[in-house]
């Protein structure tokens, strides 16, 4: 195996086509994650100002087989990443191989992971079973043989749940019986205030998340990056905010099942506002999933209410979007709290069990 610098245009499309190769008669896989990859791979954006991103394809016979990305934050010192990994099935020792050359890269950093895509908000884990499924919009999808490259490694285990939404008659009754403090006061993202907005998000990730596995701060425009490439399919109920005595203390994340709006491999055209699957989500919404994506409050002001009035408003805007069905959390199995806090709330809320659904991993070992 040769492995081999992406620093041309014709390799960066090889790059590129090489992922889409291994998923080419897969009639699950969906590449509406491109945007994020490209955002990462490109170098275009302010994660590069703290990452180095060093995209690469193996060559085996003179055939592209595998690409992926050696990825360095200073933010996360201790890992070298390798990020977007995809390839094909049979590749005999290719983790050992790509740890060999990372020593040679790093040699001053501890720990190599796989499965982490630069950073938390922009992708992470390997897919370890449900490969029969289409993925709901922002989880990772990848073939069954994949974890076979890795499963030598020490594994970080990510779970994520399914629930249904019940009707509004079902809500009603239960909101009733919900009980919010009247310092909490819930606000919706205003999208013409979109910076602002993102910027009380990326304080509030890097106040909660500080002892998250995996975790690295961000910096506000990295968030405001992200959300702008999606802008023309998020509303302002997809993003929510809890003040406390006008204090904000959490946000709570969720967005439609994008996913619903492709077939195959196509890649979402979400940067258009006159694009097709803007048109078709805004007119003719044919999308009956959501994800809860991300909830958190700050530590100080857990156990008050927050979580609860975060939660109730979004199944109340759930379900009057027309949702049934939800997938939730993308939560590390060594997080506990945040297991035992999405299982609470959203029971309570929806009145229905949460069910475990699909498993996820980021494998990693010493460099040292």
């Amino acid at each position: 195996m040769k492995f081999i610098d992406v620093n041309t245009k014709s390799e960066l499309e090889c790059f590129y086509k090489t992922g889409n190769q291994v998923y080419n008669q897969n009639p699950y896989y969906r590449s509406s994650e491109d945007d994020i990859l490209e955002l990462v791979v490109n170098g275009q954006s302010h994660f590069h100002s703290h990452a180095k991103v060093f995209p690469i394809i193996v060559m085996q016979d003179d055939v592209s087989v595998c690409r992926f990305a050696f990825i360095y934050d200073t933010r996360l010192p201790e890992y070298v990443q390798v990020a977007f990994f995809e390839a094909i099935e049979g590749l005999t020792g290719i983790a050992d191989k790509i740890i060999v050359e990372a020593k040679k890269r790093f040699p001053n950093v501890p720990k190599i992971c796989f499965g982490l895509n630069g950073h938390l908000n922009y992708g992470a884990g390997i897919l370890l079973n449900n490969f029969d499924r289409t993925p709901v919009f922002g989880l990772p999808y990848s073939l069954s043989y994949y974890q076979d490259y890795f499963n030598h490694l020490k594994i970080r285990k990510i779970v994520s749940y399914s629930f249904l939404a019940h009707s509004s008659d079902h809500y009603k009754k239960l909101a009733s019986r919900i009980k919010i403090d009247s310092s909490i006061i819930i606000k919706k993202l205003d999208r013409t205030n979109l910076q602002e907005y993102s910027k009380i998000y990326t304080q509030l990730n890097n106040s909660c998340f500080k002892n998250h596995p995996f975790w690295a701060d961000r910096d506000d425009i990295e968030d405001l990056e992200l959300f702008e490439s999606f802008r023309h399919l998020l509303k302002n109920e997809n993003l929510i905010f809890a003040e406390y005595n006008g204090k904000p203390v959490g946000f709570l994340l969720w967005f439609p099942d994008f996913n619903q709006l492709l077939k195959r491999n196509r890649q979402l055209k979400a940067s258009n506002k006159f694009g097709y699957d803007v048109l078709r989500y805004k007119f003719c919404n044919p999308i009956k999933t959501f994800r809860f994506t991300e909830i958190a409050v700050e530590p100080d002001f857990r156990k008050k209410g927050v979580e609860m009035a975060l939660i109730n408003q979004m199944i109340h805007d759930v379900i009057a979007g027309g949702y049934k069905f939800g997938a939730g959390g993308f939560i590390f199995e060594e997080n506990i709290d945040s297991i035992n806090m999405a299982l609470k709330y959203i029971e309570r809320v929806t009145g229905a069990k949460m069910q475990q659904d699909n498993e996820y991993a980021v494998f990693e070992t010493t460099l040292k």
